[in-house]
């Protein structure tokens, strides 16, 4: 009753649920009456489909009003966003028989910042389009550009895209992606929005809980089920080495296998580190393997996270299964290294020795992923590190080197006060934001290199007033000046070169853009994580 067109016109069914080349898998019903095309869909719910190479259930379908037109009608566009600019797809030619469009559609490349101009769009575009269509179709690119730029899309094709006789622009068929990180800006413009996952990729219950725990804290976590069948899973602090592992795992042959992928860093607590980890172990229990698991606990060297409060939690995970763990046979290595490592290992260790689970553990002397082929039985597991002793790092002996090839590397450019690429002892810095912990991190680390002053110089801070902070060079207290405005303190400190912008993804892009209207900033470095691309 809410849409009596259902029953007016015929009508298009096909699935929703992220699925491309719907037409070419059989997967549209085209002019069908509404009961033809409950039928249609109802022959298909919860059925099993195989897609090209993916097979999944299909849950999801829409019915839309059938648009009658001829294929001379039909056209192709596409928008997306590349690093440096965004680029504009179009074909004279659309629909399922569109073929290779990246090889033969006519393209146009926008900068950063630059808008398309009717007359540019024809010229570069619409070259092989009715005479009668350009004007029209022009104006349609135009104003769909600004709306994919507006709304942040980093995404959007529609094929195929119909101009009917009255010039009428029709989009019947549509695939796209937004920048989720945008939400802040778009969400009221957007309206309610659904993140579905793959199609042939199920949603997880534990998906949705590490994603509402990283919702709610300044730590990172991520996790991603890819294989709950799988035989290894890792559970890697840090972006970067959570690709490197996943990475490892597939070169090493074992793409098939690898269960999950995902990260913790940021510093998590204990008590969220321990949810992590019970939510990973509880995924590994769901299903047996004759011939047991592999959990992979890895990750470089942390800067502010404290390994032994992060392994605390892990403790407790590990604790909370410990039968389990062993009932379904699954080895655990670890490599880990940062601030209270040793501690930590050595925690780890003694758990483990406890509970009888034979946990491998290493720290820096490793190379970050060897412990994956070790796991795996592709080489020999290397003897444990000491950690015995007192204090300092373990220490191992070291692989003897069967030969060494002279070095290619480039020797370093002459000092200057400044480059891009180098930074000299007199090289100075502002940062934005009370970073008090990384500023203080900052001078240990200059202290320690025997430099002869801070490499920071000044902190801005816009919500309270001028002030001084106390903090430690060396042994001794130094204060730095906070300033509340960029312009104050760059006019203060007009030998500084380096901004480094701890700001939050919300205003990151404004503050970013105003120090780079100062002639002496010459580097800035982001730190804020989930800034939109737009």
């Amino acid at each position: 009753e809410a849409n009596p067109w259902l029953k007016e016109q015929k009508v298009v069914a096909k699935p929703d649920q992220l699925i491309k080349r719907r037409g070419k898998a059989g997967l549209i019903a085209v002019n069908k009456t509404f009961s033809e095309a409950k039928d249609w869909v109802m022959e298909r719910m919860c059925k099993e489909q195989k897609v090209e190479t993916v097979t999944g259930q299909l849950t999801h379908f829409l019915i839309e009003p059938m648009v009658a037109h001829k294929q001379e009608e039909e056209f192709y566009i596409c928008l997306h966003s590349l690093r440096y600019y965004d680029e504009i797809l179009f074909y004279h030619e659309g629909g399922v028989d569109v073929g290779d469009v990246d090889a033969k559609a006519e393209r146009m490349q926008l900068s950063t910042g630059e808008m398309p101009t009717l007359a540019t769009v024809t010229a570069k575009l619409l070259g092989k389009v009715p005479d009668a269509k350009k004007e029209n179709l022009a104006s349609f690119v135009v104003s769909m550009y600004q709306f994919y730029k507006d709304l942040h899309f980093a995404y959007l094709e529609i094929n195929p895209l119909v101009m009917l006789e009255d010039n009428t622009v029709v989009p019947l068929d549509m695939a796209a992606k937004l920048d989720e990180t945008a939400s802040f800006l778009c969400a009221q413009r957007w309206g309610e929005v659904d993140w579905p996952p793959p199609f042939g990729r199920a949603a997880y219950p534990e998906e949705a809980l590490i994603r509402e725990m990283d919702g709610k804290t300044g730590a990172s976590l991520k996790l991603t089920i890819l294989n709950d069948r799988g035989r290894v899973w890792t559970m890697v602090a840090g972006g970067g080495a959570s690709v490197v592992y996943a990475d490892t795992v597939a070169d090493y042959g074992w793409g098939h296998e690898l269960a999950n992928y995902g990260e913790y860093s940021g510093a998590p607590s204990t008590e969220e580190t321990f949810v992590y980890a019970k939510t990973l172990l509880s995924l590994m229990m769901k299903y047996k393997h004759p011939e047991g698991k592999f959990l992979i606990i890895g990750g470089g060297i942390a800067n502010f996270t404290d390994v032994a409060a992060t392994f605390t939690g892990l403790i407790q995970a590990l604790q909370h299964y410990a039968s389990d763990i062993k009932e379904h046979k699954i080895q655990i290595w670890i490599r880990r290294a940062g601030p209270n490592y040793v501690e930590g290992l050595r925690k780890v260790k003694a758990a483990s020795d406890k509970l009888g689970l034979g946990l491998k553990v290493y720290g820096p002397e490793t190379h970050i992923t060897a412990v994956i082929p070790m796991a795996l039985g592709l080489m020999q597991a290397l003897p444990e590190p000491d950690l015995s002793a007192a204090c300092g790092p373990p220490v191992r002996k070291l692989i003897p080197n069967a030969g060494s090839k002279p070095s290619t590397q480039k020797p370093a450019p002459p000092a200057t006060k400044h480059t891009i690429v180098t930074a000299t002892p007199e090289t100075t810095s502002i940062v934005y934001g009370m970073q008090n912990r990384a500023v203080q991190g900052m001078l240990d680390f200059d202290y320690m290199c025997k430099r002869k002053k801070p490499s920071v110089e000044a902190m801005i801070f816009p919500f309270s007033g001028n002030h001084y902070v106390k903090f430690y060079w060396g042994t001794e207290e130094i204060l730095m000046p906070v300033y509340t405005t960029t312009k104050e303190a760059v006019q203060k400190h007009p030998n500084v070169s380096v901004f480094i912008n701890f700001a939050s993804f919300r205003s990151v892009y404004e503050t970013s853009m105003e120090a780079m209207n100062y002639p002496s900033i010459k580097t800035l470095g982001i730190i804020a994580e989930g800034v939109p691309e737009q």
